[in-house]
């Protein structure tokens, strides 16, 4: 059996500082205990490489050892059959804990430090979702056992939430009101640093952009058809003129989703599937009114007719400061991840082995100082920022991946199936676990989170950004 520790000297001198909380040390002791368990979890998981709202087996396994540890487990939650939540406690405060688990198609990769898929052309964990459910899962774990041995009070609740990477699946749940109760809301995600986070997200939104002409022959008499495809790339050329005049914080791309089948037919149907992000929700509704104008008039110009969908689309990120100042408190008391040098040359050959410019600087295992929270974030969305608009969130970054690797590519999937990210993940869940102890423990803390919450949230009402109708499950099918 393998057992990934920090080391002995780290885990027992976070030992000693939490000998002040007792709960905390019974937390970090419970994540040891269950160690192995998890790691199974997670490399389940990142067997299994499940993409958007076909996580059967990734989410059977975790709502299973949830029912295993006493946990209430409810099923097939907000219309969809591989979202669930597990529960133990009853009464005030609620905490709840989110958990992710699905991967993203194409990125097949052994737990090698060169690329070789495991099944080619198959899904790979890119982002790290095989650790984050299983680490939030592990920290929830550990409350419910200091619940059940009466030294917490209240109720620990975990969100298998589904389809991070495509539909979003927390924001069909957070359309069911299935947050609306808790205190305080927690989340992690793999990274290459360990942070308490205090960056946001982009607001985002996914449209279907479809063009209908008519068709006819491509040679005999094109002057009886009219094409879809012309509109559809008036369209993007449209998109991409207007790049001009966007802030310097928009982001804009998109793929052609259908484009015709042969050359000598005109084709009837076209269409363009397209993301549109910019650093609030509120800059995102300035790009879609500019873009809905721009089908309309490619259509025009095409003489086809044109229309939009909207798919889904993810609120920024609210973050927390005072949250996040308790998460780091937790971060360093756990002290840094120490690495061997078989996984530190791991990391590093890696990087080499990926290329692209990329440069191996080992791994970061140390604590990131909290930082100030930047006007605009880097880049990227996640549907996590809709929970943070409906209950206050606390967001943990853990190492899994070399320090600066290449996010959504074959190193992250690598290193999520070995020791690196093993440790990653067993750090998350201590971190999460003794933050909880704190939320549950300390009410004006929880206090002092609601009022940064209702202030930094103001007068924004939440709204989800989904088409009307259930999850699209029988279409990801």
């Amino acid at each position: 059996m393998k057992i990934y520790f920090f080391s002995a000297l780290v885990f027992l001198s976070a030992l000693v500082f939490a000998q002040n909380n007792p709960n905390k040390t019974t937390v970090m002791a419970s994540v040891e205990k269950h160690q192995q368990e998890l790691i199974n979890l997670s490399d389940s998981i990142w067997k299994f490489a499940e993409t958007a709202l076909k996580e059967y087996r990734s989410s059977k396994v975790l709502s299973d050892y949830a029912a295993k540890q006493g946990f209430r487990v409810t099923t097939n939650v907000a219309g969809m059959p591989t979202a669930f939540i597990a529960e133990y406690g009853s009464g005030k405060p609620v905490i709840g804990i989110l958990g992710e688990f699905d991967a993203l198609p194409g990125l097949s990769q052994k737990a090698e430090s060169t690329r070789e898929a495991l099944k080619d052309e198959a899904p790979g964990h890119g982002c790290g979702h095989n650790m984050f459910g299983a680490a939030s899962l592990g920290a929830a774990t550990a409350i419910k056992e200091l619940i059940a041995a009466g030294k917490l009070k209240g109720t620990i609740r975990f969100y298998g939430t589904p389809a991070e990477e495509d539909v979003g699946g927390k924001i069909y749940m957070a359309r069911e009101g299935l947050f609306n109760d808790l205190d305080v809301c927690l989340d992690w995600h793999p990274d290459s640093e360990i942070k308490a986070n205090m960056e946001s997200s982009q607001s985002m939104v996914s449209l279907l952009v479809e063009f209908k002409g008519v068709s006819a022959h491509a040679a005999s008499d094109p002057w009886n058809g009219r094409s879809a495809l012309d509109g559809a790339e008036f369209f993007t050329h449209g998109v991409n003129y207007y790049r001009e005049h966007v802030k310097p914080t928009v982001r804009m791309h998109y793929v052609f989703k259908k484009a015709g089948d042969v050359p000598n037919v005109v084709p009837a149907q076209a269409s363009v599937w397209i993301w549109l992000r910019d650093s609030k929700r509120s800059g995102v509704a300035v790009l879609e009114k500019r873009i809905n104008d721009i089908a309309k008039g490619a259509a025009m110009m095409a003489g086809v007719e044109s229309s939009i969908k909207l798919l889904s689309g993810d609120y920024d990120l609210l973050v927390n400061e005072a949250g996040a100042k308790a998460l780091q408190a937790n971060l360093e008391m756990l002290g840094p991840i120490k690495y061997t040098q078989e996984e530190i040359d791991f990391a590093n050959r890696i990087m080499k082995e990926y290329g692209n410019g990329t440069e191996a600087k080992g791994l970061k295992g140390n604590i990131t100082a909290l930082e100030a929270t930047k006007p605009d974030p880097e880049g990227g969305s996640t549907d996590v920022g809709d929970v943070s608009y409906i209950v206050p969130e606390i967001t943990l970054l853990a190492t899994t991946a070399p320090y600066e690797a290449p996010w959504h590519s074959w190193v992250v999937v690598a290193c999520g199936g070995m020791s690196i990210g093993h440790k990653g993940m067993l750090f998350a869940s201590k971190a999460l676990g003794m933050t909880m102890v704190d939320l549950f423990e300390n009410e004006q803390l929880r206090q002092n989170i609601r009022k940064e919450f209702e202030q930094r949230k103001g007068n924004e009402v939440w709204k989800a950004m989904l088409p009307d109708g259930p999850p699209p499950v029988e279409k990801l099918k």
